[in-house]
């Protein structure tokens, strides 16, 4: 296969999996900051949520960036 094509797969597929880890970060922090304005006596059960979610978010962008490595210098 041509270097040059499996490089432009390997750079959409880090690009759109950080973009979309990055929007989904920031609606959920948007939200959990709502709810916690909202019900300020629970906010500390939100932000363990919210963690949690930010690092299932965060192991999507990461499971992105192995394949793309993968792409790179398996083929």
């Amino acid at each position: 296969m041509d270097r040059g094509i499996i490089a432009l797969g390997a750079a959409l597929a880090i690009a759109s999996a950080a973009g979309a880890a990055a929007l989904a970060i920031g609606l959920a922090s948007g939200k959990a900051f709502e709810a916690s304005a909202r019900q300020p006596e629970i906010s500390g059960k939100i932000q363990a949520l919210l963690l949690t979610a930010i690092v299932f978010i965060e192991a999507t962008a990461i499971y992105a960036l192995v394949v793309s490595l993968l792409l790179i210098f398996a083929y």
